[in-house]
């Protein structure tokens, strides 16, 4: 169904886990929300590449709980490449909004990189968009579904017989555990839309 990457690991400076140091924090909007400065970078990347190519994108998100579309639209103009996202943090909400087979979340539970890819489908359809993202993993701070703390799947769709999905083992806390994720979820899909051939294909 989808291509896998097979790499364990962390995007960027995340080699080293869990939150970032306050430094590298930056605070915006009147609303006081929190954005990190190395997210923010990742979605300019992809928002670019995405305006290059004259496409869209669209995100599903559980653990993170919409902080990727959040780091989305704090980049100006993202409003040309961002159709919108689900979050569906809750497992029946995976299979009620996202058509994600309920037999698959029956047997394997929600965090599965099948999971991820049926999300990313899901929402790429329901959106409308080009691209669509998925994210679902465990951000602590006890296991679920047999998946210990920072097992995370990040799957970008462009159709069904091209959906890539990489594996993260991430450490360090929950916040940096989610913030990690929306990371990656972002550099996958600037690979992905900028053609990238990493990866492996998964039946």
């Amino acid at each position: 169904m989808s291509r896998r990457d097979p790499r364990d690991g962390e995007p960027g400076r995340g080699a080293r886990g869990g939150a970032p140091r306050e430094e590298d924090r930056v605070r915006l909007g009147s609303e006081g929300r929190e954005f990190r400065v190395e997210v923010l970078t990742a979605a300019g990347a992809a928002h670019r590449a995405l305006l290059d190519r004259g496409a869209t994108c669209a995100t599903a998100e559980s653990l993170t709980g919409g902080l990727i579309g959040a780091h989305i639209t704090a980049i100006p103009g993202s409003s040309g490449s961002y159709r919108g996202g689900v979050v569906t943090y809750a497992t029946d909400t995976k299979a009620a909004l996202l058509g994600v087979p309920e037999d698959l979340l029956a047997e394997h539970g929600a965090v599965h990189p099948d999971v991820a890819a049926h999300m990313a489908l899901g929402v790429r359809r329901l959106l409308r968009a080009d691209f669509g993202v998925a994210v679902t993993g465990v951000a602590g701070p006890e296991p679920q579904d047999g998946q210990p703390v920072g097992t995370v799947y990040v799957a970008v769709a462009t159709s069904p017989e091209d959906t890539r999905v990489r594996p993260f083992r991430f450490t360090g806390d929950r916040a940096g555990i989610r913030y990690r994720t929306v990371e990656g979820a972002l550099v996958l899909l600037d690979s992905v839309v900028r053609g990238s051939t990493e990866g492996n294909h998964r039946a």
